[in-house]
């Protein structure tokens, strides 16, 4: 039997489960990096500027490849890959954790850099793990794919013994174990049984106002398709949260739009009306329910998950499914033939009119031609502008609110992600997603609040011909605060009271270009079109930087 060092092992095996980059910052498994190099130089070694930018990266190239992403650090930079975890947490997205770990030799001697910072991976990992002889780096590895992947997916963390985890120089008789089906999410599909689908169709088929409520599990599972078809058949409008709006085209008959606290008003004006809520791949949490407000709880239910767990956690149930959200959806489709279902003209039609009066209520700001632009007409810019297989990356706060609000996905093959709550995340997670999909035109969207967090990826994106567009809504400002701190002052706010949540104006188009990408500065909503198809056309990293009004601020959500 031939030895190999650990690093053989390690570059061999994440050969072996497709990855094609990996996402860090030195110094972490320096021998396993030059093996890469040598044996496996088609997997992109991307050294970020920060450790939280490096896992974002991670994720948002895991949340459009349907692969896990790989972020690493050593140890001293270990808590920032923890803190930037929370998010692929929190989202449900397989991200693969690697840092280096304190050394039997040294523990408890104060040796540089050493803190014990296991425990702060455990509440934001389904397994976190060390790693402390070198014949357990393929089994540990391999385990660590099985976990990010199945079920409801999301991160795993390995601490590699050795501050940069040096275990990887150490030589071992292992082989490298390789299960190419836990390489991509879902690697198995749970199937439904018959009977739970069949009195979910019965429970549906009595109801007179119906409504689907998709989240992200089932973009996760890849059933937008299926989920449309079902509600085609049966009649029903969707509403999605956030994470899952990518699920059903915005403009299709049947959309209702983003529900929730980050909501599109007629989307909750329907979910508050239903007589009954059909939740798929989705965990009910507040945001998508604006704090179990949307539907109120005791509202008849349903629920399909791929997690038993999640089943009428928040909602009584009438009948659920536990299984992949697009086996279930498409067994509920095979049989939905056998349900009979009653005349929905009138709801529909009640739907149609909510929806038509959202539109109407907001068409003047939509198109706005206002001096300084006007939030709502970059979303509708990026609605006609992005091509059929776009991927729009979207930040939380405004951004958030502003993107759920006002954007539409016009088509199936367009891709949309946004963060589950951690501001700044879209910069570093669309850089991350042009690299899971490089023939895909990638866009991500921010406000100058986020895009401050990680600015110096910018010279990330250039060195590594990362052709993302990123489009700032630079108003100056966090103005989603304003509401808050005006609250603070008893609704009567100070003048310096601004400074809580104000910036300088600052020209993000020109420290683009001083880092080597194009910048395009945008003042009038007129130009907004035209520099949108320039920085598509690009093919080099473009940040467009759109000057917008700091007093607008995102409707609120309704209840």
């Amino acid at each position: 039997m031939s030895r190999r060092t650990g690093a053989r092992v390690v570059a061999d095996m994440l050969d072996g489960y497709g990855v094609t980059h990996v996402f860090l910052v030195p110094a972490i498994l320096r021998r396993t990096l030059a093996e890469l190099e040598r044996h496996h130089p088609h997997i992109h070694r991307v050294v970020t500027h920060g450790e939280k930018a490096a896992a974002y990266m991670a994720d948002g190239y895991a949340r459009v490849s349907g692969r896990p992403g790989i972020a690493a650090a050593q140890v001293v930079g270990a808590l920032n890959l923890a803190a930037g975890l929370r998010e692929p947490f929190l989202a449900g997205s397989p991200v693969i954790a690697l840092t280096g770990g304190r050394s039997p030799a040294t523990k408890f001697r104060r040796v540089y850099q050493e803190i014990d910072d296991l425990p702060a991976f455990e509440p934001v990992t389904k397994f976190n793990a060390t790693i402390d002889d070198a014949g357990r780096l393929p089994d540990m590895l391999r385990h660590a794919f099985r976990v990010a992947t199945t079920g409801s997916p999301g991160p795993v963390h390995l601490q590699v013994q050795g501050n940069e985890g040096q275990l990887d120089t150490v030589e071992t008789d292992a082989e490298p174990l390789v299960e190419p089906a836990f390489a991509r999410v879902p690697p198995v599909r749970p199937a439904p049984d018959d009977d739970s689908v069949a009195e979910v169709l019965r429970v549906l088929a009595g109801a007179a106002r119906p409504v689907i409520v998709a989240g992200g599990g089932v973009r996760t599972s890849g059933a937008g398709a299926e989920l449309v078809a079902l509600a085609e058949a049966l009649r029903i409008p969707v509403a999605t949260s956030a994470n899952g709006k990518d699920t059903i085209p915005g403009t299709h008959p049947l959309s209702a739009g983003v529900v929730g606290s980050y909501s599109r008003e007629c989307a909750n004006e329907i979910v508050g009306r239903a007589d009954l809520v059909c939740f798929v791949g989705t965990g009910t949490g507040g945001m998508t329910t604006h704090f179990w407000a949307v539907p109120p709880i005791g509202t008849p239910a349903v629920q399909v998950d791929i997690d038993p767990s999640q089943l009428g956690r928040n909602y009584p149930l009438r009948a659920s499914v536990a299984a992949d959200a697009k086996a279930a959806l498409a067994r509920m489709l095979a049989l939905a033939v056998h349900a009979g279902q009653p005349d929905r003209a009138a709801w529909l039609s009640e739907v149609d009119g909510a929806k038509a009066a959202w539109r109407e209520r907001y068409r003047e700001v939509l198109t706005s031609d206002a001096v300084p632009i006007r939030p709502e007409r970059i979303c509708a810019e990026l609605t006609a502008a992005l091509p059929a297989d776009a991927v729009l990356v979207v930040d939380t706060g405004h951004a958030g609110m502003w993107m759920a609000q006002f954007h539409d996905i016009t088509a199936p093959g367009q891709s949309y992600l946004r963060t589950a709550g951690h501001l700044g995340w879209a910069f570093s997670a669309g850089i991350g997603a042009k690299c899971g999909a490089p023939d895909r035109p990638v866009v991500a969207f921010t406000g100058d609040a986020g895009f401050y967090y990680h600015l110096g990826e910018i010279e990330t994106a250039v060195r590594r011909r990362v052709n993302l567009v990123t489009v700032v809504n630079n108003n100056h400002g966090g103005n989603q605060s304003k509401r808050g701190f005006d609250r603070a002052y008893g609704g009567h706010a100070t003048g310096q009271a601004r400074e809580l949540w104000t910036y300088h104006d600052v020209d993000f188009a020109r420290i683009a270009e001083e880092m080597g990408a194009l910048g395009i500065r945008v003042d009038r909503p007129g130009d907004l079109a035209g520099a949108l198809d320039r920085a598509l056309s690009a093919g080099r990293p473009v940040v467009v930087d759109v000057h917008t009004d700091i007093d607008v601020v995102a409707p609120l959500p309704v209840s």
